[in-house]
């Protein structure tokens, strides 16, 4: 089994009829909705000022030079191996510790880290260190103004870089692929730090913007003055900053998910993407993309049109509330792939470059329990974090309405509610292989 094929499939012994599954998801949108404007008038959320700080202790602690060196030092560490495994260990994917700690450990893992612990990466990016150690030999980055106007286009690019290879590329689980491809990343954004300057992950690599967005939905955020704070989540995304750029990084992060439903269909399997070739996964994952940008632009400015407001910033101003849809989407697919076959990456970490005889933490020898998880269970957390992401998008965009406009009409909302209900229930159709 190689990591190819990404989340966990498409299902069809779900425990509920898929029909049922589609109208009732679609059922509980509009009706949250609904609820709403009878019971939320006036808006609830904290916002960028608002959570309870947490003591001055462990705003050092958390802050410290020293802390983010240690923790950016583990992560370079553990950086390394992966590469070293993948040019130095067995050449194929079932048995090379690259493809899956990549894949699965670390792409699907960096969701949970981020929700339990805020912008982990943004802490441990070990390429934050190596830019560092390069500060002290290069000349310092020239004043470059374009960086901040650009927001986090940049990272929009970088993800979608990321998804192709993993979603597209016919040889992406080769292991010196999965280790090139490293490499090549860590040089590229090492390179445009170096002009950019260390500003430049924050906005352009994809992975730690990633970790920021999902951190979001966390309990941890920081107030508009730097204080380290407890709220609660929806105050914790109702605080993102209308930066340029973030509406691309969520659609860029839905459509590509869209996409590996679609891609796990009968339907695709069996028709242009059955030779899984990169001409027809790229114009798949495009293709689902704009499809996805197409909708939202439309939802978001349709909604402020009606309400009066300007069109043009509404995409920015709403980004923030398609995060729990995003993160719906992402838990839906990939939670049973990172409990299963996630515990691959513990099995071949034990001999990471496949020798005889090398057994570091004693689990060589173990195999991957699939029965770890039922499958009714899998099922019922896909619906309901698809469900739960949609209605906690629409409580966000509800309230970023109301912000907004306090005076305008409910039925200026419906368009962009109408694309979440849409959304929702194209993700299950996907999602079951509908």
């Amino acid at each position: 089994m190689t990591p190819l094929a990404h989340g966990v499939g498409s299902r069809t012994d779900l425990p509920i009829p898929l029909g049922l599954a589609l109208y009732g998801a679609g059922a509980v949108v509009l009706f949250g909705f609904a609820v709403l404007l009878l019971f939320w008038r006036r808006p609830h959320l904290g916002g960028p000022g608002s959570g309870r700080p947490l003591p001055a202790g462990v705003q050092r602690l958390a802050d410290a030079t020293s802390v983010r060196r240690a923790a950016q030092a583990v992560a370079l560490l553990l950086a390394v191996v992966v590469p070293v495994a993948a040019f130095a260990g067995p050449a194929d994917p079932d048995r090379n510790l690259a493809p899956w700690a990549l894949y699965v450990t670390f792409w699907v893992g960096l969701v949970p880290a981020s929700l339990l612990l805020g912008p982990v990466w943004r802490v441990a990016n070990p390429l934050r260190l190596l830019h560092a150690g390069l500060r002290r030999v290069l000349p310092p980055p020239p004043a470059v103004a374009l960086l901040p106007r650009l927001g986090l286009w940049p990272a929009a690019v970088s993800l979608l870089v990321f998804l192709f290879f993993e979603l597209v590329l016919p040889t992406r689980a080769e292991p010196a692929v999965v280790g090139g491809f490293l490499v090549g990343w860590a040089a590229a954004h090492l390179a445009l730090a170096a002009v950019f300057g260390e500003d430049w992950f924050a906005r352009g690599d994809g992975f730690e913007v990633y970790s920021t967005l999902v951190a979001r939905l966390s309990p941890w955020g920081r107030r508009d003055d730097g204080r380290l704070v407890l709220r609660d989540p929806l105050s914790n995304a109702n605080a993102v900053p209308e930066t340029p750029g973030l509406a691309a990084v969520v659609v860029v992060l839905l459509g590509s998910t869209g996409f590996d439903g679609l891609s796990r269909t009968e339907s695709w399997q069996t028709g242009p993407g059955a030779a899984d070739d990169a001409l027809s996964g790229t114009l798949g994952l495009l293709a689902v993309v704009a499809l996805v940008a197409v909708l939202y632009l439309a939802g978001t400015r349709l909604s402020g049109r009606m309400a009066g407001r300007p069109p043009g910033p509404q995409p920015r101003r709403y980004a923030a509330t398609v995060l729990p849809i995003a993160l719906g989407y992402t838990v839906a697919h990939y939670a049973s792939l990172l409990l299963l076959d996630g515990q691959r990456t513990w099995i071949l970490a034990s001999n990471p470059l496949g020798r005889d005889g090398v057994d570091l933490f004693g689990t060589a020898a173990n195999v991957v329990d699939l029965t770890a998880i039922p499958p009714d269970a899998i099922a019922y957390v896909q619906v309901g974090a698809v469900v739960l992401g949609h209605v906690l998008g629409v409580v966000l965009a509800h309230e970023r309405a109301l912000r907004s406009a306090p005076r305008a009409r409910a039925s200026d909302q419906l368009p962009l509610v109408t694309v979440m209900t849409l959304l929702t229930v194209g993700g299950l159709g996907l999602l079951f292989g509908f």
